[in-house]
């Protein structure tokens, strides 16, 4: 770890990272959830819609947010990535799904993703 004060957030059961990283990194009362996208505990892509995409990348944010105590609730911010302007919908009603008020703060940018990867989402969350 970068500083003892971090501590590192790691679902069991989870697909491990493919790169140096962590699922997530806690740092005094925040939570920073490294961007999920939509593979299961197999690391193989579920679907290929936006959509589908969209929402297991939503499960993968919350199966984060679960092993250090926290919810969708508790987020900030979501930053969601997406590889194609015309996706914006069909991610926006998926997204809409997980989301309730007060909704946290939100940006959507468009990226290159690897092939058959749709969207991207990270998360910031305040913990206890």
């Amino acid at each position: 770890m970068a500083n003892a004060a971090q501590e590192e957030e790691n679902s069991a059961g989870f697909p491990t990272p493919v790169a140096a990283f962590s699922q997530g990194v806690r740092k005094g009362g925040f939570l920073q959830v490294a961007g999920q996208v939509a593979f299961d505990a197999d690391s193989k892509i579920v679907a290929d819609t936006v959509a589908e995409q969209t929402r297991q990348a939503l499960r993968n944010v919350n199966t984060v947010l679960a092993a250090a105590g926290a919810s969708m609730d508790d987020v900030i911010m979501l930053r969601v990535y997406l590889t194609d302007t015309a996706h914006f919908g069909e991610m926006n009603e998926a997204y809409g799904e997980f989301m309730s008020e007060p909704f946290p703060a939100r940006t959507t940018v468009y990226v290159g993703l690897p092939a058959g990867l749709l969207v991207e989402i990270d998360a910031l969350a305040v913990v206890e």
